[in-house]
């Protein structure tokens, strides 16, 4: 399940919002129940390049555990 604030991959090639599969972004809202989400992508200096929307099956949620 997918909730706000959730780092997430794209799944799928986005040539028309100039985003590719494999970015990462996070879920900065949530629409209805569940069915799309807005995803904020930022560089490395922490500059929003992309603020868009997506459906479910297109994002991936990773997860992230501590290093022994």
């Amino acid at each position: 399940m997918l909730d706000e604030l959730d780092v997430v991959a794209l799944l799928v090639d986005r040539p028309d919002l100039g985003l590719s599969k494999g970015q990462t972004g996070t879920i900065v809202c949530v629409y209805g129940k569940r069915e799309a989400f807005e995803v904020e992508f930022v560089d490395d200096d922490g500059f929003t390049y992309g603020l868009e929307t997506f459906r479910p099956e297109e994002l991936l949620k990773l997860h992230f555990t501590k290093a022994a």
